[in-house]
């Protein structure tokens, strides 16, 4: 199975309830703050494909890192049988949210976000050696929900042309536990 993580970054101003006041928070780069909400969780989502007999599960955790100058978020697919890392930053020359993510099986991705609307707009080139299927590029909208959770939907471009690729409704789940083998 080709597993293509587009780290599910999420938009949305609404504050969960266990989150601190905002004077309370911890510095966070004011670019990065539409990802305020999700930091300091685990995500738990399923795979729109998913069934009980071959579960497609994804676990993110999501965390401030570097001083408030980034967020790192680490995922596994499955237990570990696929994963990797995200780095999430502003940078200034570009004028633009950026993000770097390694994956366990070895390719890597660079992307760029834009937040509009409600909603973070996502669009990553892959490259390295590793195994992503054939895919160059994945663009993604993930929203949030009035109930908590959030929608990821990812495109896959594969020779050339843009296709389907993935749909995950993720919620938080602290028990939820991300693995590496």
């Amino acid at each position: 199975m080709n597993v293509l993580r587009c780290f599910s970054l999420v938009a949305g101003t609404v504050w969960l309830a266990t989150q601190l006041p905002a004077a309370d928070a911890p510095k966070l780069d004011p670019h990065l703050e539409p990802l305020r909400p999700f930091l300091g969780k685990t995500w738990k989502g399923h795979f729109k494909n998913s069934t009980p007999e071959k579960p497609v599960v994804d676990v993110s955790q999501w965390e401030r890192a570097l001083n408030g100058q980034a967020v790192r978020i680490l995922h596994s697919v499955n237990n570990g049988s696929y994963g990797g890392e995200s780095i999430v930053t502003w940078d200034a020359a570009k004028k633009s949210i950026v993000y770097h993510y390694f994956t366990t099986a070895g390719f890597t991705t660079t992307g760029t976000m834009e937040v509009k609307e409600g909603r973070i707009h996502t669009h990553e080139t892959v490259s390295g050696s590793g195994s992503a299927g054939g895919v160059t590029a994945v663009r993604s909208t993930q929203e949030i929900r009035p109930d908590g959770s959030f929608v990821v939907k990812t495109e896959y471009q594969k020779d050339g042309n843009w296709g389907p690729g993935r749909e995950v409704v993720y919620q938080a789940d602290p028990q939820a536990r991300v693995i590496f083998k």
